[in-house]
């Protein structure tokens, strides 16, 4: 029996692989962890096994690169962004306590670029073939078929063999971490994109509702300028009266004066009329019956004139009176 590709040794690994554990990191590994994950982004480029190569080179340096492999590094880094974004943003209603989680604070410092420097520069060296733990090894279908020339045994059944061969399991982990590495990042994408529309969503409805009260403003402020505009024409309509009963008065006052000053006419030729009277009765006395037709006539004519000027004159105060 012989294989059609490539011959290859009995070596398998266990079921019980330590690559199917998980170290648990103390906190001070954690702390350098994440500072040297920070510091050497620069070695996360996104080409081809970058990741493996920079994910080694920090197990390296912390003495864990027979604990954890680069996969379980990697994921265990997801992870804490994972839980740090959920923290940090939650969704809308949900109430969280980033500090109930002892590592929120070195994250944030992590996200925010304040780690940046915090921990030495590394070289990933894609030729140092140290001691790594080993990633899982991955089964492969090899179809083995005998030298008979019957077609029963030419059509044999595929059967599973386990290849140890270091190098494809490194490659193979490596496109996966790799396709792991995309599908992370399309994730955070996608995330990302939902988080911006629901943030688009957002000012949306705040651009309508602030148009809304612009109009209402507008109205309002319409409504305002047409009761000023209304008001300054009270105004001018008062001051315009005003003027006029300022007028009006001056010109009772001037009226006023004049009455005062005919009333004093009037009370003069009052005085003189009486003491023209007086002088009158005191002329007209019993004379002697001698005197002639032409005198009394006289008197009679100067008495009458008196009557009619009495009466002109107090017809005359009694319409300054009632005026």
């Amino acid at each position: 029996m012989e294989f059609h590709d490539h011959d290859y040794t009995n070596n398998t690994y266990d079921k019980a692989s330590p690559s199917e554990f998980t170290y648990k990191m103390s906190s001070k590994e954690i702390e350098d962890f994440v500072k040297l994950r920070v510091t050497n982004n620069n070695l996360f480029s996104g080409r081809r096994n970058t990741s493996m190569w920079a994910w080694r080179a920090i197990l390296k340096h912390m003495g864990l690169q027979h604990m954890m492999t680069h996969s379980q590094a990697s994921k265990k880094w997801e992870n804490m962004k994972k839980r740090y974004k959920g923290l940090k943003n939650p969704p809308d209603g949900v109430k969280v306590f980033p500090e109930v989680w002892p590592y929120f604070f070195l994250m944030d410092d992590a996200m925010q670029g304040r780690l940046e420097g915090s921990a030495p520069i590394l070289k990933a060296l894609p030729s140092d073939n140290g001691d790594y733990l080993p990633s899982k090894p991955k089964k492969r279908k090899v179809s083995m078929v005998t030298n008979s020339n019957t077609d029963l045994l030419a059509s044999g059944p595929e059967i599973e063999v386990s290849l140890n061969g270091d190098e494809e399991w490194e490659e193979e982990a490596a496109q996966r971490d790799g396709s792991q590495e995309i599908d992370r990042m399309m994730q955070e994408v996608d995330q990302e994109r939902d988080m911006m529309d629901s943030e688009r969503q957002v000012m949306e409805r705040e651009k309508q509702v602030m148009e809304r009260e612009r109009l209402v403003l507008h109205r309002e402020r319409a409504v305002l300028d047409r009761e000023v505009a209304t008001l300054d024409r009270d105004r001018a309509s008062l001051e315009r009266e005003r003027a006029m009963i300022e007028r009006e008065k001056a010109v009772l006052e001037r009226e006023r004066a004049m009455v005062e000053k005919d009333r004093d006419t009037v009370s003069r030729e009052r005085l003189a009329l009486e003491r023209d009277k007086t002088r009158l009765e005191r002329l007209c006395a019993p004379k002697e019956r001698t005197e002639g037709n032409t005198e009394d006539s006289s008197q009679l004519t100067d008495s009458n004139v008196m009557d009619r000027k009495e009466r002109f004159l107090s017809l005359f105060e009694k319409l300054i009176e009632n005026f």
